[in-house]
């Protein structure tokens, strides 16, 4: 059907914006299936994994604490430096 169509070139576009702003193309997708295809909230989360990695964190705490906190910043910073 179109409309399964037009869902699948939202999801290429989508994903072809967050790859050119460097992010790699396996957490794209596990950000984009994660959070329903969102791209406002997977840019969201692939921006604080990134920033919450450089401070040193690992990437799987990371992972689970920004689902947890559904990328709130400041909670999710919180949690992890309480674990």
């Amino acid at each position: 059907p179109p409309c399964l169509l037009l869902q699948f070139l939202g999801y290429l576009r989508a994903c072809d914006r967050l790859l050119k702003q460097g992010y790699e193309e396996g957490q794209v997708e596990e950000a984009m299936e994660m959070f329903q295809y969102s791209e406002k909230k997977a840019a969201e989360f692939l921006h604080l994994l990134a920033q919450f990695n450089d401070m040193g964190f690992q990437q799987n705490e990371i992972k689970e604490v920004l689902l947890l906190c559904e990328n709130h910043r400041e909670k999710a910073l919180e949690e992890l430096m309480t674990q």
